[in-house]
């Protein structure tokens, strides 16, 4: 059975062939079926996204198996989907567990973002702001699928990757991965940690993310 439903599919279609300009290769890492609950089903997401239109390129890793690789784009938890541009450089966005719900969306618009180089949200000025980040930065944004507010603040971390290779951008799925959320105190979403030093909850407006960012950095 499909899991996206014919008509999502045919708009889908007609977006990427508007919008998708240079080819976007999407790995995922995969465990077994024992180990991952939603591996399975993340995996068919995007076998059923990459057959919508052909610049879309999928790669499947099994996280154990295949450990050299995962080792590489730094893969630890399962599902995990990593996106590289035409040429195969990582774009430093993550997703972690699976992107479904309202997160389905910021999936199509990073695949857009990148096969176009254009990050949504910012403008020239904070873009320079954020490439004068020098000091590396991990942002991890807890999400639920349901939360209408989550897609914005997964949208500006992942851009914010795009943008400065000094980088990291997680999305996570917080009822997938239980053990971490208890780890961060995570009661509601989005809630985004940067370098596990600031943390806020809610979605920012771009120039307060981009000072708590600059903060963290020990650049503001």
């Amino acid at each position: 059975m499909a899991l996206i439903n014919q008509k999502d599919a045919k708009y889908l279609e007609k977006v990427f062939s508007e919008q998708l300009k240079d080819p976007v290769k999407i790995l995922i890492f995969v465990d077994d079926a024992s180990e991952c609950e939603y591996c399975d089903v993340t995996k068919q997401v995007l076998e059923e996204l990459s057959a919508i239109d052909n610049k879309i390129e999928m790669y499947s890793y099994h996280v154990k198996k295949d450990r050299e690789i995962a080792q590489q784009y730094a893969v630890e938890l399962t599902p995990a989907i990593v996106l590289l541009d035409k040429d195969g450089n990582d774009t430093r966005v993550r997703f972690y567990g699976i992107p479904s719900g309202h997160e389905f969306s910021s999936l199509i618009q990073d695949i857009i973002a990148i096969s176009t180089g254009k990050p949504p949200f910012f403008n020239s000025q904070q873009i320079e702001s954020i490439r004068s980040i020098k000091n590396p930065l991990n942002i991890k944004v807890f999400v639920t699928p349901t939360c209408p507010y989550c897609p914005k603040a997964v949208l500006m971390a992942h851009s914010a990757a795009m943008i400065n290779p000094n980088i990291v951008a997680e999305m996570i799925e917080a009822n997938e991965f239980p053990e971490l959320s208890m780890k961060y105190g995570i009661s509601s979403v989005p809630h985004t940690f940067v370098n596990d030093e600031h943390n806020f909850v809610g979605a920012y407006p771009e120039n307060a993310f981009i000072q708590e960012l600059l903060k963290t950095a020990g650049e503001n």
